[in-house]
Parts: structure tokens; C-alpha cells; sequence
């Protein structure tokens, strides 16, 4: 007779250390669009003929996409499990985190080439003299002084926090948002040095740079379009910097093998963004398992950890041969 324990935690009241991290990580994301925004009123007023500056200023703009892309997906992952949804709408954040890499790759590869197109046209940039407050000076002292600025933000204040916060939640659009503004600083020192060289006379620094500043937008767009396509094709759940599986699978192994009516486990887990749906096979030593061993093994296992959403347990002899087994064998 086949038998099965189904457990379905919704888990939309989070552990209050979830709930600190979750609240901080909207009042972060709402601080990072105001301070982006700023920075790119700021860039657009000096930038000038400077392809590397028209470059650093779109990637300004591509930055707001994730915290855009975390903010909606949070509204979808509160709705309830429905029949229409019966893994309810966790997986909006993974559709955010796909949005916002291809975004990146498409626009990125686009000022790439337009750059590319520049540089070998021998196209030279000119770089004027401004008025301020009563003094004539070159304008590239104030791109250079603009760009130094707006990278405070992203390198010293927001981008740390986030990659703090990204694990306790296991979010992998906020880990996308931290790991892009940690890199901020180079396609900022691109930008300087891109200016630079066009006042010393070197006219290829600027398409250089923009250059440069493309590739690592091109760069974040695969890397972040890769980890999502992986994730909603179904790929065994990883940890939130996709380095290496999950552990949360070795240790539902390992909980169901204590119990002595088991003699071996397996299992699949799978990333529904932010939370974990969890199937464990079971090898029982007597073919005529109840239900009520198996309701309380499933119960265990929600309690293992709060991203675990829905836990299923099936006896199954022998076991599937895509379960992870303990050791990490398949």
C-alpha cells in the first residue's frame, strides 16, 4: 500500500531574527533608490561628451532594477497558497532575479558595443571648462569628484549590510544587489580613469573605460541570469551564493536515519525562492509503515529549519536514484 505524510508550513510569520532582517532589508532597499536616484541626477549634470561617464551612468540606472525586482516579488511571496498556486508565490523573487540579470546582459552588451564602435571610429571625447561659484576650471575635476562620491554608498554603506542580510534570509536577489554594489568601485575607477586620460591626452582611456564598465555589466547579467534559469529549472537547492549545495539536505538525511524504523534516506530539495520545498524518501525496515510515523518524521523535518515551506515523506524501496543520499551521493 502506498503511503505518503504531507506537511505544508506557510511560514509567513518569520523567526523575529528573519523579521529584523527582513524589515531592514526594505528600509535599505528603499535608502539605496533615493541615494541612486541622487547619483544619477548627479552624473547626468557633468558628464558631458565622456563615453566612460554615459556608460557609468546607465549602470546607475540598471542598479535599481534588483532593489525594484526585491520590493515586488516581496508583495507576490505574501500572497496565500491557493489551488491555482499550490506552491504559493515564492518564486517571484527567482523571477526578479531573472528580470533584473538579463536587464543587466541586454544593456550591457548594447553599451559594449556602441563603446566598442566609439573607440575604433577614433571617436575623441572633449572634455570643456566650467564655471563655479566665480572660478573656470576643467570639468573633468568634477566628474572625477562626483564619481568618487557615489561610490560611498554602494562599496561602504549599503552593500555590506545587504550581504549581511542576504543569508539570514536566503535571498539570492538581495546576495545579486550586494555582490553588484560590493563591485562598484571598479567600474568607478574605470570612469576616473577613463576622464583622466582624456586630460593628459590619451582620447582611448574614455572608450577603454566604457569599455571595461560594460563588461562588468554584461558580466553581472550572466552570472545572475545563469543562478536564476538554474534555480526555477528545478536545480537541487544551493546555498544562497550558489558556492556549493545546500546542507539543509545532509541534515534531514541524517534526522530521519535516527529514527530506528528507517534504514536508509534520501532526499530532493528544491528552491522556491527564499524558502525550501523539501521531498525525503524513506527505506523503511518494515514494508508496513503508518502514517503516523510518517506524519511526525515530516513534522521533524518542518521544524528543521524556518525555510523549510512543504515537506512530503514517502516510503520507497529502493530509493530514487536522483535523491541525494547521505554523503552526498545521487
Amino acid at each position: 500500500m502506498s503511503r505518503a505524510a504531507f506537511v505544508q508550513g506557510e511560514r509567513e510569520h518569520l523567526p523575529e531574527e528573519q523579521q529584523r532582517a527582513l524589515k531592514r532589508a526594505v528600509r535599505w532597499q528603499f535608502f539605496t533608490i533615493g541615494y541612486t536616484g541622487v547619483t544619477i541626477v548627479l552624473i547626468a549634470l557633468v558628464m558631458g561628451e565622456s563615453q566612460a561617464m554615459k556608460t557609468a551612468w546607465v549602470e546607475d540606472m540598471l542598479s535599481l532594477i534588483p532593489q525594484i525586482a526585491f520590493l515586488i516579488a516581496l508583495l507576490y511571496r505574501r500572497r496565500p497558497t491557493t489551488r491555482m498556486h499550490p506552491y504559493g508565490r515564492h518564486r517571484a523573487m527567482g523571477v526578479g532575479h531573472l528580470v533584473a540579470g538579463v536587464a543587466l546582459f541586454a544593456v550591457g552588451a548594447n553599451l559594449a558595443v556602441d563603446s566598442a564602435i566609439g573607440l575604433f571610429a577614433a571617436e575623441h571625447p572633449t572634455i570643456g571648462s566650467v564655471q563655479l561659484f566665480g572660478h573656470t576650471f576643467w570639468s573633468g575635476w568634477l566628474m572625477v569628484g562626483v564619481m568618487a562620491v557615489t561610490v560611498i554608498g554602494p562599496v561602504f554603506l549599503y552593500g555590506p549590510v545587504k550581504a549581511k542580510l542576504a543569508p539570514v534570509l536566503h535571498n539570492k536577489v538581495l546576495y545579486a544587489d550586494a555582490d553588484m554594489a560590493k563591485a562598484d568601485w571598479q567600474s568607478t575607477a574605470a570612469s576616473i580613469i577613463g576622464v583622466l586620460g582624456v586630460g593628459f591626452g590619451l582620447w582611448w582611456f574614455d572608450g577603454a573605460a566604457a569599455i571595461v564598465i560594460s563588461a562588468g555589466i554584461v558580466w553581472d547579467g550572466v552570472r545572475n541570469t545563469r543562478s536564476a534559469l538554474a534555480d526555477l529549472m528545478d536545480r537541487s537547492a544551493r546555498t544562497v551564493d550558489d558556492s556549493e549545495p545546500h546542507p539543509l539536505g545532509v541534515r534531514v538525511i541524517e534526522e530521519l536515519e535516527q529514527e530506528d524504523w528507517v534504514a536508509e534516506a534520501g532526499v530532493r530539495v528544491r528552491d522556491e525562492g527564499q524558502v525550501l520545498h523539501i521531498e525525503a524518501f524513506v527505506r523503511p525496515h518494515d514494508a508496513d509503515v503508518s502514517l503516523e510515523r510518517l506524519g511526525a518524521a515530516a513534522e521533524r523535518i518542518a521544524a528543521l529549519d524556518w525555510k523549510v515551506h512543504d515537506v512530503v515523506v514517502v516510503p520507497s524501496d529502493p530509493l530514487p536514484d536522483y535523491a541525494e543520499r547521505r554523503g552526498g551521493s545521487r
